[in-house]
């Protein structure tokens, strides 16, 4: 492992991160909010200081393998969560750290549980201020939109990286089966990727001060869905506005963040057909049409309504099939008093999850398909021994080690679940929010498909973690980064092969790689 490179790298995050924070810093000047200062200055500073001294002198062999990739994105999303909790814990937004690091991390990997209760946010409808400062609130869902593309792909956009070092990161921080360049240089394809992502961005944003937010509002309301993340300022969340505009607004702006952005980039190409013909964005579009049109009958008659059940059944499922837990009027009559069925497609929904390549969570469609098509295969292996059937998707053969590693994912996904689940139904809750076991189920599952709200103790409208313990909260953190990062990254760092003899497998790792040919992800 190179960890000069590591270290150089992990102090440009550091300055990347004491950058953004002074946004919010300069949103709380704007608001007057004086006293909230020190609460970004000193983080802002604790930051500098540290990046400068990890990072003041660069390395003069730059090179990064792939295990420093995964090593790389692990540090920098924990000490991305450790410093951005500061703004939360200072400012006394969360009366402890834990609970500022629960929430950090919960921007940061887009999941939108929370420990702040709705009734310390805003009312719309009453007129009552939140009782957290506006640079606060904006921190907290600022973190969405850096998380959502990715903060190493945002480094990597405004910052000169290799595309043999580049590669080996964002393959390791985007979600989904496989990764690739959309052009030769790996810093113009994150910039293509950022670019994007802000255009969506910035156009919702003008659909909803046009519906009638604040623009203050409007952009707390699209940070949270571009990183399908689901922080709101209002306690009532979207559902605080009762505007059947703004919530077909959010929800097809949802639906749109929850698609691969590589299939955008084909449509600024107008290579419609390679866009369009996509298999994951077929099922994708079919899986949320059948999901609203059978949760619309199920739910028809507590909403005594056609339009009105049509309405917050796509506003949910566009919700929970993109991990973003926005939730609306309709679910003030909570999931939990919806029918079985309705709430068994919301459990499906929440494990699915978006494309791979979005900025949704979940288990990704694309590995579910993968998954499918392998077991028909290998049925059809079994029925015809001789025949040879490889596993294809947009008439293009997946390799086996897409098959593989899909397999492997879904085990590691088990496992980690399933010990969890266990670990979790230790806590009792409370009182007024018992941890039952729907609530054990839903939370570990919310936490680790980064979607927010679930079932039981933690239904919508704001996906309420805040009665758990203190442990109870740092496992379920654990699961939302691990979650966001699809695991390997997390579970590497603590792997003692990862750091043991650690020169020898470095140098067996560079005299391998050089003895490759070039690789397709070579510079040009």
């Amino acid at each position: 492992m190179n960890f000069k490179s590591m270290r150089y790298m992990l102090g440009r995050i550091m300055f990347a991160e004491a950058a953004i924070m002074a946004i919010p810093l300069f949103v709380a000047m704007g608001y007057g909010e004086f006293y909230d200062i020190p609460a970004f200055l000193i983080p802002i500073a604790a930051l500098v200081a540290a990046g400068f001294l990890i990072s003041i002198k660069a390395p003069k062999d730059g090179a990064l393998f792939a295990r420093d990739g995964l090593a790389i994105v692990a540090l920098s999303w924990i000490i991305m969560s450790l410093f951005g909790a500061l703004p939360l814990f200072i400012s006394r937004a969360t009366p402890t750290y834990i609970d500022a690091l629960f929430e950090t991390a919960s921007g940061f990997s887009t999941t939108g549980a929370s420990v702040i209760e709705g009734s310390r946010l805003a009312d719309v409808a009453t007129g009552k201020a939140a009782e957290i400062g506006c640079g606060v609130l904006f921190w907290r869902s600022f973190t969405h939109w850096i998380g959502g593309m990715g903060v190493l792909v945002f480094v990597m956009a405004i910052l000169p990286v290799s595309g043999s070092r580049g590669m080996h990161i964002l393959r390791a921080e985007v979600p989904g089966p496989e990764v690739g360049k959309l052009v030769t240089k790996m810093s113009k394809t994150a910039k293509i990727l950022y670019g994007i992502y802000l255009a969506i961005t910035v156009v919702e944003t003008i659909f909803l001060v046009c519906g009638g937010m604040t623009l203050y509002d409007a952009l707390i309301h699209s940070f949270g869905t571009a990183g399908t993340g689901g922080f709101s300022n209002q306690g009532a969340s979207i559902g605080a506005y009762n505007s059947v505009y703004i919530d077909v607004v959010v929800s097809v702006f949802m639906l749109l963040f929850g698609v691969n952005f590589n299939l955008y980039y084909f449509i600024l190409l107008r290579q419609m057909k390679k866009a369009f013909c996509n298999l994951e964005l077929r099922v994708y579009l079919i899986t949320v049409g059948v999901a609203t049109g059978v949760i619309t009958a199920n739910i028809l008659h507590i909403y005594k309504s056609f339009g009105t059940s049509l309405r917050y059944a796509f506003f949910h499922v566009s919700s929970l099939v993109t991990t973003t837990g926005f939730g609306t009027g309709g679910s003030l009559v909570s999931f939990n008093e919806w029918p079985v069925l309705s709430q068994t497609i919301v459990v499906l929904l929440m494990f699915f999850g978006a494309m791979a390549g979005s900025t949704g969570g979940g288990f990704k469609l694309a590995r579910i398909i993968i998954l499918v098509k392998a077991g028909i295969a290998e049925l059809k292996r079994l029925l015809h021994p001789r025949s040879v059937r490889p596993v294809t998707i947009d008439k293009k053969p997946v390799d086996e080690a897409t098959i593989h590693g899909t397999f492997v994912y879904f085990a590691l996904y088990a496992t980690v679940f399933t010990v969890s689940c266990l670990l979790l139904s230790i806590d009792n809750g409370t009182a007024e929010f018992p941890n039952d076991p729907t609530t054990t189920f839903t939370s570990v599952l919310s936490c680790l498909n980064n979607i927010g709200p679930g079932l039981g103790s933690i239904s919508p409208p704001n996906g309420y973690f805040g009665f758990y313990s203190q442990p109870a909260k740092l496992l379920l953190t654990v699961d939302m980064l691990m979650g966001r990062l699809e695991i390997f990254p997390i579970l590497m760092i603590f792997a003692p092969g990862m750091w043991i003899r650690r020169r020898r497998s470095a140098l067996r790792t560079k005299l391998d790689e050089e003895a490759l040919p070039p690789s397709a992800d070579a510079e040009e």
